[in-house]
């Protein structure tokens, strides 16, 4: 999952010549954001959201990948896949 809650970086200003200090410094900010929004994180449950009628239930298990949070029908609570 990738984080939703990333804020854009404040890109450097370019000089107006050819600098590669500044291309450099360019692109660590351009690399470090990206990694930022394409790599998994924690995600707070005070922010989720979920309809409990979408979520897959234990039928769906073998289906399911680990951590995947799914409903279990027979005692009616979330659980989350080992």
């Amino acid at each position: 999952m990738a984080q939703i809650d990333v804020t854009p970086p404040n890109l450097p200003l370019a000089p107006a010549e050819y600098d590669r200090r500044y291309q450099d410094q360019l692109n660590n900010v351009l690399r470090l954001y990206f990694n930022q929004i394409s790599n998994p994180s924690a995600m707070g449950g005070s922010t989720l959201n979920l309809g409990i009628n979408t979520l897959p239930t234990q039928a769906n298990l073998a289906n399911l990948r680990s951590g995947d949070v799914y409903r279990d029908t027979a005692t009616n609570t979330l659980k989350i896949k080992p």
